[in-house]
């Protein structure tokens, strides 16, 4: 906002943007001309006046309209120019006219324009004063002033004019600041006998209190009006007076203390800007700070808006006010600011804060201004000198590099460059690419969406009358398209699915994918008309599916969208080099925004791919194309530049850790840090700057990662802003396993303070990074957080990963679990020199650790004096990053394991081995539990996985598995009579097991339950409000909120694509669910669908044909949900 300060930070500049936003006073040095009569508008107006003087005339003869307002109007109707008249004129012409405040110009500077352009300035300024005391009552208006919203004719020709009473002052739609700004510009560059016309007679219409403001405002070189505003108080009812005419007209020091109104709405910049311009800051800085203390500033805007201002005056009172404030919102970010204007004045004052957010602006400040800081210090009192001090010592800095490549002393942003002319090939053909690419049970989990819902529609459905509908364009409802596609005959649909475009994307993230997994490239067409309507919602949809449309549409969404963007670049993940051909026909094309996408879009693929694989693909249009692709990717990569290099002028290099060399000697200059800040600037997670992997090469990896960590902190401390996102995508390039183990709850945190997209872009990071750790933390995140759009959010993602790999979202969530470092034998020894301890884990992966003599420890001991200085301290802080790692699987392990019992998830045999008895840390778990072998003919015996590594049955004895074999977990209802020596072998060899699983109550339906399709045992009966929220934890899900956002039903997703739905009463209060009290279970039952309840659907679906396992978990939760219940009353 501010050009510059004097060299002593006291001294404020008016800027260009302020000077051209003040209202302007002759008094002041730099006066903008006058511009010159706008001869447009006063032709615009007699227009306007001649296409409704029949109306004016009828209004001026109306009883109501005061006599001497009349006379002057038609005086000045007949051409005899009349200031009163023509301010009366204007007051019923505009809404005559059905002009409104959203016209173009707005009315007032309309009409005021063209009386200065038709009878000059003074004119203007006359009629400006004398419309101030003059009102339209306005029938047509439902309060005293305004444009009517709707009105009739009658209705506005009902209008009548009067004089204001002096207990009145209505401000009405002609007083606004640019049609007084334009006015005051004219006066103020007017010759001086000009103004002194104008100021005579702007006196001669001084009668009412806001003619006097309006006078004051117009005059302010009239000092003793300005001074009259105040002189009688209660006289002008400044309450119902708008501020910016009585602010702009202040032209003294001591008039806005002697005037003592606050600035209340007044808070904007041309406001601000004028009154700075008349009594200069150190008047307005209490006036500012009054403000945003004051019941006036409601939203953020208003918030920024005052700080905007107040952070730009040199005076150590505006900024100490910052300080005082800083624990409030939006305050950190200004006051940063502030003291990158002011860093002397910072250094001087910070340090008298106590606030703890103080001290760490005040280390970044004295970081990145060590020579301020040391000046400052020997002036400042001895506690605040010390602080100082301290910061100084620790900010111990290794020597900067010398010999560092040109990218980060003379990067090629900094340079000139040339650019080579592309080389064009026009009209080269679509290949006509057609594929789908399916991820392991992709297609299986698409088919399945809502199966029994389409089954039962198609029960009663005329494939033939649907199919004729739809060739004719004639569906009645968004669901018969759909219906057809996915249930009716494939000769009969697919011959109109191609040229199909869904008029209604309602419900389709549910019929859209089914549709897809049934018809795969048939759907090209429809499935990415959908998409493009909506990409962040359904772009996903179009993953398995490959044609040209479908390629060129997710280049564009490469380089245009956000969230687009993050499913096109998983598109092409999983399409690598088939999606080029389609690609090279518009990168070889004439330059423009097609070009400019397939052009990234073969980059990113050639990124990951190789070029040699682009240039191949691109054959298929010749050698001439291949070689012109081949020219296209060899370009240099340092010199693929965006159109706009961004700045980083907010991040300081100096006050973030040095980025040290690979050898740890020395250290990145500041200047080639803020190299790398731009660097980090241009980059996406998954479409990095290249000079981003010469800095990974270069650089220690670790002091890389604190480096963005930091960053990221002080953009969260800068209030996060959205447009320099950066800061936290940035971090998927520069951190490590300790930045996801930072990361990780902050993500979680994210929306419950309104921060749902920073905390998925989070989620982006995670997979960016690709770790073990990383990926665990991002498969936690899918699996348990409280916030279900983050939670679908991570596993979409999750399955984008998973599908990249060729595996399932489990099989992943089986190979990302990180070992820790723990040895075969599932232990980790931690060498302290003269001791060592060895690190186990219980039942449920809390670490255990044993000392050199065997006996167990509460606690890992701090390194002591006898230690080795340098073994111990790594040891106890891998313990520390160990713990976190372990409590993190353990809670993602444990819900898995139970679940897969739940489900019957199977393993292959070597998947089994290798990823759960193998595991290091998951087989700690897996011991403690019991499995079953699957065979082909059947069900095998039960085992467990015996310390050594074997299997064994419940008598110990060996149990050999076959490679054709899977492993499931055992649920009590498998094991039979076999449960009780299982317990019994349990007990005897002291297992503790992880979750319940042997001594699992097992339930079973009566006869009646399993030929029907409701569980009437559980009808009437009240649940704990408590107990039933706590079922979305174990899967189940919460119905949609109707009327009165009250919900009225949970429901649990049952294996064949089913739901069994809990109905309740009250309800949950959406807005209160804590609250809403213990509910009565009015049904219970299956449904296709947990929305639409038709007593039909209850014939169809059998409690019966669900398998045994699920039948006893659910009767299982619904006794514990109902355990204290009693029948309601």
């Amino acid at each position: 906002m501010i050009d510059t300060t004097g060299p002593d930070e006291n001294t404020l500049v008016m800027p260009d943007a302020w000077r051209r936003a003040r209202h302007p006073r002759r008094d002041r040095p730099d006066v903008p001309p006058a511009p010159a009569p706008d001869a447009a508008a006063a032709e615009r107006v007699r227009s306007l006046v001649d296409a409704v003087r029949g109306d004016i005339e009828h209004i001026l003869g109306l009883p109501g309209t005061a006599p001497d307002i009349a006379d002057a109007a038609r005086a000045h109707l007949r051409g005899e120019p009349d200031p009163l008249g023509a301010a009366a004129v204007a007051f019923v012409a505009a809404p005559l006219n059905k002009l409104s405040d959203w016209s173009a110009p707005r009315p007032g500077l309309l009409f005021i324009e063209a009386m200065a352009a038709e009878h000059g300035v003074a004119f203007a300024a006359r009629a400006y004063t004398e419309w101030a005391g003059i009102a339209v009552d306005n029938p047509a208006v439902s309060r005293p002033t305004g444009f009517p919203v709707t009105s009739t004719p009658e209705q506005l020709r009902a209008m009548t004019i009067r004089r204001q009473d002096p207990s009145e002052a209505l401000c009405d739609w002609w007083l606004t600041p640019d049609s007084g700004r334009a006015l005051r510009t004219r006066l103020a560059a007017a010759p001086d006998d000009l103004y002194a016309e104008a100021v005579e007679l702007i006196a001669g219409a001084r009668r009412h209190p806001l003619q006097r403001v309006v006078a004051a405002y117009l005059a302010p070189t009239r000092e003793d009006w300005v001074e009259e505003l105040w002189a009688r108080p209660g006289e002008i009812p400044f309450d119902h007076i708008r501020e910016w005419p009585v602010f702009c007209a202040l032209g003294r020091p001591h008039q806005p203390a002697a005037l003592g109104r606050p600035l209340g709405f007044g808070c904007e910049r041309e406001t601000v800007a004028t009154l700075i311009d008349g009594v200069g800051p150190e008047a307005v800085v209490p006036l500012l700070i009054e403000a945003l203390d004051g019941p006036y500033i409601g939203t953020t805007d208003d918030v920024r808006r005052v700080l905007d201002l107040l952070v730009v005056m040199p005076l150590d009172e505006a900024f100490q006010a910052l300080v005082d404030r800083i624990g409030e919102r939006e305050v950190v970010p200004a006051l940063l600011t502030a003291a990158r204007r002011f860093p002397n004045r910072a250094m001087r004052l910070l340090p008298g804060a106590a606030a703890p957010r103080a001290a760490g602006l005040l280390s970044a400040h004295v970081r990145a201004n060590p020579e301020i800081a040391a000046e400052a210090a020997p002036g400042l009192p001895a506690e605040q000198r010390t602080r100082i001090r301290e910061i100084l010592d620790a900010n111990v800095r290794l020597p900067a590099a010398t010999d560092l490549p040109p990218l980060l002393t003379e990067p090629p942003w900094t340079r000139p460059r040339e650019k080579a002319k592309p080389v064009v090939i026009e009209d080269l053909p679509l290949p006509g690419a057609r594929a789908a690419v399916w991820g392991p049970g992709e297609r299986d989990a698409w088919a399945g969406r809502q199966a029994d819902l389409w089954d039962l529609r198609a029960d009663r459905a005329d494939f033939a009358e649907l199919a004729a509908k739809l060739a004719a364009g004639r569906a009645s409802f968004w669901f018969e398209g759909p219906l057809l596609f996915l249930r009716g005959p494939e000769e009969m649909g697919r011959p109109l699915l191609e040229c199909w475009e869904p008029g209604d994307t309602w419900e389709a993230h549910e019929w859209l994918p089914p549709l897809i997994a049934r018809h795969e490239t048939h759907a090209c067409a429809p499935a990415l008309a959908v998409a493009r309507r909506d990409p962040a919602s359904f772009g996903p949809c179009l993953l398995p599916l490959l044609s040209d449309g479908i390629a060129r549409t997710m280049a564009d969404w490469l380089v245009r969208l956000k969230a687009g963007g993050r499913v096109a670049r998983a598109w092409f993940r999983r399409h690598g080099t088939a999606a080029a051909p389609s690609l090279v026909p518009d990168a070889l094309g004439k330059a423009g925004p097609a070009r400019r996408a397939a052009e990234a879009a073969l980059r990113l693929i050639a990124d990951r791919h190789g070029p040699d694989a682009i240039v191949e693909a691109a054959r298929v249009h010749g050698p001439k194309a291949a070689g012109a692709i081949e020219v296209l990717l060899a370009a240099d990569p340092l010199d693929d530049l965006p159109k706009n290099v961004p700045s980083v002028d907010w991040a300081e290099p100096r006050a973030l850790p040095q980025i040290l060399l690979r050898d740890g000697t020395c250290a990145l200059p500041d200047e080639s840090a803020g190299h790398v800040l731009t660097m980090l600037a241009m980059s996406k997670p998954d479409d990095a700057y290249a000079g981003v992997h010469v800095v990974r090469d270069l650089c220690d990896r670790g002091s890389l990662a604190e480096f963005g960590w930091a960053l990221f902190r002080w953009w969260e401390t800068c209030g996060a802003p959205s447009k320099e996102g950066w800061a936290l995508s940035q971090l998927a390039l520069t951190g490590d396993d300790e930045t996801v183990r930072r990361l990780a709850p902050v993500i979680r945190a994210w929306p419950g303070d309104g921060g749902h997209a920073k905390a998925v872009n989070g989620l982006d990071v995670l997979a960016a990074v690709g770790t073990e750790t990383a990926l665990m933390q991002l498969h936690s995140i899918s699996q348990r957080v409280r916030f279900k759009g983050l939670k679908t959010r991570a596993q979409e993602k999750i399955r984008e990963v998973a599908a990249e790999l060729g595996l399932s979202a489990e099989q992943l969530a089986d190979r990302v679990v990180p070992d820790l470092g723990l040895d075969e034998a599932g232990t980790l020894t931690l060498d302290y020199g003269p001791r060592r301890f060895v690190i186990g884990f219980d039942e449920v992966l809390r670490p255990t650790i044993t000392d050199g003599d065997g006996r167990l420890r509460k606690s890992l001991p701090k390194p002591g004096a006898k230690d080795d200085p340098d073994l111990a301290p790594g040891a106890y802080k891998r313990f520390s990053g160990l713990k976190k790692d372990a409590r993190t699987v353990a809670a993602d392990q444990l819900a898995r394991l139970e679940a897969a019992m739940v489900t019957g998830r199977r393993w292959s045999v070597a998947e089994f081995r290798d990823h759960l008895a193998g595991h290091p840390l998951v087989g700690h778990l897996v011991r403690r539990l019991v499995w079953l072998a699957c065979r082909t003919d059947g069900d095998g015996p039960a085992f467990r996985v015996a310390e050594d590594g074997t299997f064994a049955d419940a008598h110990d004895d060996t149990v050999t598995l076959p490679g054709t074999a899977h492993v499931r977990l055992a649920h009590p209802v498998h094991l039979g009579d076999e449960l009780k020596a299982w317990a019994e072998l349990f007990a005897d060899y002291e297992i503790l097991q992880p979750f319940e699983q042997l001594a699992r109550p097992v339930r079973t339906l009566t006869g009646d339950e399993s030929d029907g399709g409701r569980l009437p045992r559980f009808e009437g009966l009240r649940a704990p409000i408590g107990e039933l929220l706590a079922l979305t934890r174990r899967g189940w899900e919460r119905g949609a909120p109707m009327d009165a956002g009250i919900e009225h039903w949970i429901s649990r997703p049952l294996p064949g694509g089913r739901h069994l739905v809990l109905g309740i009463t009250p309800g949950i209060v959406i807005a209160m669910p804590d609250e809403s009290g213990d509910q009565t279970l009015t049904d219970v039952r299956l449904a296709a669908t947990p929305g639409e309840y038709r007593p039909s659907q209850l014939a169809s679906l059998r409690l019966g044909d669900l398998d045994p396992v699920t039948v006893s978990e659910i009767l299982a939760e619904l006794d514990r949900l109902t355990t204290r219940a009693e029948p309601a009353r």
